[in-house]
């Protein structure tokens, strides 16, 4: 069984003792190369830090007895053996309290092809009350930290809150909604409204205590108020609208781990149910109460209809991964980074402040352009001033750099597909497998907003940047996508007849 051992850092925690300035959190990406920026800036690092550090937590643990056999403790939603402080206990108040105001603001009446009007009364009063329950529900000595300056901590808190509940403009709700609470908590974090732990306890308790009970709200927003997927790929999306418990819940099925330092690459939790079973709906009935990867599969299953590989190929792609839960969990981080924190539709409009800071991380490696971050928006509507040392080379070859943990080798890490509207690839990590029956040759459609290939579909072969991740078409001796020519119809994985007949 392959283990990676990594150094484990959790996000650095301010010293009270000295000066900071806060700032209200402004939009800082604004073409590709600001995308570009942002994959080497201190704000990717400190996101990327914190997700590894949740992710750890997850993992189930040997519980080791001087005298008797190791025992393993795994994590379960609504589990009584994970201790929740009075903290996350009052973050989980604050959502109850999200959740009631959606039973005060009913759904207009009347069929609607796109979101009711009646979230952005919602959406209305979520702002106006905000302040209230901060006060409220949070430490003051976290909100009234440099109270008396013209900007204070509880202003940042506040414009990651209320931007990650999804766009009352647009009605919709995405990734970029999701990451924005990620970096709510993760803001709680550096100002030291969470108590010290140790082995993972207290972002076990995060994630659990508070995220989930995100999430669930977020799902109950989604089918009160029927809000679009926001830069949704269609069927070549892992979700319409979430990514995070794809990360955790696999992790809570990995094999267990001795220390967060201790991370194993391929392998499952004793017991666990096998990666098909998110196609077999009562599986994921049973399961959803007590993993968060099959809570999002059930909520697929929820407002989906029809063959599970129909409508997820891109989730069914990744059932068929042989080596375990830990794989997943390995390529769920990868993807993160690649159709998440890499793509210009779902990061520009993360706010920047003093917490989240845009700068250029001094450890970070230099993030060359792939054929992706290429095709984005090169020129701004509205520049951004980026420090001299950030400007990127023009004639750098395109490629993207392997997913790493920003703090292993001195790398803040790039990332893999940063591009801008055209749709996920299958997992990188997962076997090609067709769904049954399907007719030798069936297409999907595409259009002029979908200018990538699938990795099977290509040509030619492209070697991987130095230090990179093979591509998944340099594999099989195919090529990667050309941003240059005009491309074909994208083909579903089992349309390859050389992969079908594998």
């Amino acid at each position: 069984m392959t283990t990676a051992r990594i150094p484990f850092r959790a996000l650095r925690v301010l010293d009270r003792q000295a000066e900071h300035t806060f700032v209200v959190p402004a939009k800082r990406i604004h073409d590709g190369d600001d995308v570009d920026f942002f994959l080497a800036s201190r704000a990717y690092t400190d996101i990327m830090t914190f997700i590894f550090q949740l992710n750890a937590s997850m993992f189930p643990r040997k519980i080791q007895d001087e005298g008797q056999p190791d025992e393993v403790k795994g994590w379960r939603l609504e589990d009584p053996d994970v201790p929740c402080p009075p903290v996350v206990q009052n973050l989980a108040k604050l959502l109850e309290i999200f959740t009631s105001i959606i039973d005060e603001t009913p759904p207009d009446p009347g069929p609607r092809r796109f979101g009711n009007v009646s979230f952005r009364k919602w959406y209305d009063k979520v702002i106006e009350r905000a302040p209230s329950f901060l006060d409220q529900y949070l430490p003051s000595d976290i909100l009234t930290w440099s109270a008396s300056a013209d900007v204070s901590a509880k202003a940042e808190l506040e414009a990651y809150l209320v931007g990650s509940f999804g766009s009352s403009q647009r009605l919709d709700y995405g990734t970029g909604h999701e990451l924005s609470f990620l970096a709510f908590l993760g803001c709680l974090w550096k100002l030291g409204a969470f108590p010290n732990s140790s082995n993972g306890d207290l972002e076990r308790a995060i994630v659990l205590g508070v995220i989930e009970p995100y999430l669930q709200l977020i799902r109950r927003l989604i089918l009160t108020y029927t809000l679009e997927p926001a830069g949704s790929h269609g069927v070549w999306g892992l979700d319409d609208h979430s990514f995070l418990p794809y990360i955790f819940g696999s992790a809570q099925l990995s094999p267990a781990i001795s220390s967060p330092a201790e991370i194993l690459m391929e392998g499952s939790l004793p017991n666990a149910p096998s990666p098909p079973d998110v196609a077999k709906a009562t599986v994921v009935q049973r399961e959803r109460q007590r993993n968060m990867y099959f809570s999002a599969i059930g909520f697929i299953y929820d407002v989906k209809r029809g063959p599970f590989w129909e409508h997820s190929p891109i989730l069914f792609d990744i059932s068929g991964v042989k080596a375990g839960w830990a794989k997943i969990n390995k390529g769920m981080l990868k993807m993160y980074n690649a159709e998440v924190l890499s793509k210009f539709p779902v990061v520009q409009h993360f706010p920047f402040g003093s917490l989240f800071t845009w700068e250029q991380d001094p450890a970070a490696a230099k993030v060359a352009k792939s054929v992706h971050t290429s095709a984005q928006p090169q020129k701004s509507t509205a520049p951004t001033p980026r420090p001299q040392q950030a400007l990127r080379d023009p004639t750098a070859e395109p490629g993207a750099q392997s997913m790493r943990a920003p703090w292993a080798g001195g790398g803040g890490g790039g990332g893999g597909g940063g591009g801008g509207m055209p749709p996920t690839t299958a997992a990188p990590w997962a076997s090609s497998r067709g769904p049954p029956n399907a007719p030798a040759g069936a297409t999907v459609p595409s259009g002029p907003n979908q200018p990538t290939k699938a990795p099977w579909a290509s040509a030619t072969p492209l070697p991987p940047p130095d230090g990179g991740t093979t591509a998944p078409w340099a594999r099989t001796g195919r090529s990667a996508p050309s941003a240059t020519r005009d491309v074909p119809t994208t083909r579903a994985p089992w349309a390859d007849k050389k992969l079908e007949e594998r």
